[in-house]
């Protein structure tokens, strides 16, 4: 069963002398969002155990402890969807996601979605959380995908994510032999004007930077597989950028539609993307973690056959 989840902060000595309010803002890390939500329910901020003004100067010792409410996703229709979870704890739930599956309901999509399936998984225990996807992964991308169990949680690592803070690393099979060792690629991303679905580089566009190594060339099968490290996070930026050097991902319907007879290009029912790991600040100990998933067997499978001296390719 789901438990009240306390966030408990000690003030340092260098906190002495600053109001309740700002070692909630700024040492707690709380959004003034979230403060004024917990102003109105009673007992959800306590000072050595006493709800005391929101202005009271703090002394060094005293506890902070914060009381998050309940919450749960009771819009989302619970289904028995295979889960893999890489790790949980009280303020996250991270699961590595299968390619083919969308994240969150959306118009059209109510069910079969990676929410669904968790939201299934956490009633079957007796717990009561609201979805919170923390960033999104394409329908068709693998990897590790960060979900918050709280709106603390959320916050926090929503933050670092807008600040630039979050490390996140792609593998990814393109098309052609990519001949530089590693690059950057700084290209704004807005769409396209002819196909509002799709995104392009345009000098009008919003700023987009990807990092990218290359990993191993297959020349004979004119593939490269490359890990990318995007800075920033526009809607298919990854998929955007390949296309914009030419080295398009293999078996990308919507960026490498030009290369539709290649026997290469239906190697694989999807984009071979997937999110190999994901780092950032831990909400409930402020050190640095690390999730990582494997590689999925579809892109293993044709990265095999990249490597065979079998196949006959165009």
């Amino acid at each position: 069963m789901t438990r009240p989840l306390e966030i408990k902060h000690v003030v340092a000595p260098e906190q002495e002398g600053w109001r309740l309010r700002s070692v909630l803002l700024t040492g707690m890390r709380i959004s003034r969002k979230m403060l004024s939500r917990l102003k109105l329910t009673e007992g959800s901020i306590l000072v050595n155990g006493e709800r005391i003004p929101l202005h009271t100067p703090m002394r060094a010792g005293e506890e902070v402890v914060v009381r998050l409410p309940e919450d749960a996703s009771d819009d989302i229709m619970p289904q028995p969807i295979p889960i893999e979870i890489i790790r949980e704890d009280e303020h996250l739930f991270i699961v590595n996601k299968e390619a083919g599956r969308i994240v969150h309901p959306t118009k059209g999509h109510y069910i079969n979605t990676v929410a669904n399936g968790v939201v299934h998984l956490w009633q079957s225990r007796g717990d009561r959380y609201r979805f919170r996807p923390i960033h999104r992964l394409d329908q068709d991308t693998s990897g590790v995908l960060a979900i918050a169990k709280n709106a603390y949680a959320h916050q926090y690592v929503s933050e670092q994510f807008q600040q630039g803070r979050v490390r996140k690393t792609y593998l990814a099979i393109v098309h052609g032999v990519v001949e530089a060792d590693a690059g950057t690629i700084d290209g704004p991303i807005d769409r396209d004007p002819d196909e509002p679905h799709v995104r392009i580089v345009t000098p009008s566009g919003y700023p987009s930077v990807t990092h990218y190594e290359t990993v191993e060339r297959f020349v004979p099968a004119g593939a490269s597989l490359v890990r990318l490290r995007p800075v920033t996070g526009r809607t298919h930026q990854i998929r955007v950028h390949m296309k914009h050097i030419g080295h398009p991902l293999v078996g990308d319907s919507l960026y490498a539609r030009e290369l539709a007879a290649s026997s290469l290009q239906g190697r694989i029912a999807r984009q071979a993307l997937h999110a190999a790991d994901l780092s950032f600040e831990h909400p409930g100990t402020g050190m640095r973690v690390t999730y990582e998933a494997p590689m999925p067997a579809d892109m293993s499978e044709l990265l095999r056959s990249l490597s065979s001296p079998l196949h006959d390719w165009d």
